[in-house]
């Protein structure tokens, strides 16, 4: 008869220690930016969603959107200034759709020829699990300029 109710309060447990760290992580990773922006004296703007940015040039023109195919320079970095991925300065050309949430959300803010930063956290990049060169639970910096938008 009792265990009956053990397996519901395991699930709750185990949810809401998810849900816990999880929130942890995203304060962790908004203090992490929010030092950043103020170390280096920049004039990001915040979504909501955890992502900042900051335009430098605005561009002239098309602005694209999460499902736009884009040509980006980029070079992506961590908080310590250590690079880990970089364009050339031709740029590469994708799908908003098929990159990480930082971006779909972030180049949106950006029209052709538009210039900036966005500062990503975690959630909004590789999580938990990192990729190829990237920690888990890393925040990212990118240098873009938005080249093209088809």
């Amino acid at each position: 008869m009792k265990f009956k109710y053990f397996i519901p309060l395991f699930l709750f447990v185990l949810i809401f220690c998810s849900c816990n760290k999880e929130k942890r992580q995203a304060k962790k990773d908004d203090d992490i930016i929010k030092k950043y922006i103020s170390d280096n004296h920049l004039n990001a703007t915040a979504t909501g969603t955890g992502l900042y940015y900051e335009i430098d040039a605005q561009g002239t023109g098309v602005q694209p959107n999460a499902s736009s195919q884009v040509t980006v320079a980029y070079k992506g970095y961590f908080t310590d200034g250590s690079v880990f991925d970089q364009s050339a300065a031709t740029g590469i050309t994708f799908s908003l759709s098929g990159v990480i949430q930082g971006w779909t959300e972030g180049i949106p803010y950006f029209k052709k020829g538009g210039k900036g930063k966005l500062l990503i956290p975690s959630k909004l990049g590789y999580g938990t699990d990192g990729t190829s060169g990237v920690p888990g639970n890393s925040v990212l910096i990118f240098d873009i300029t938005l080249l093209d938008v088809k």
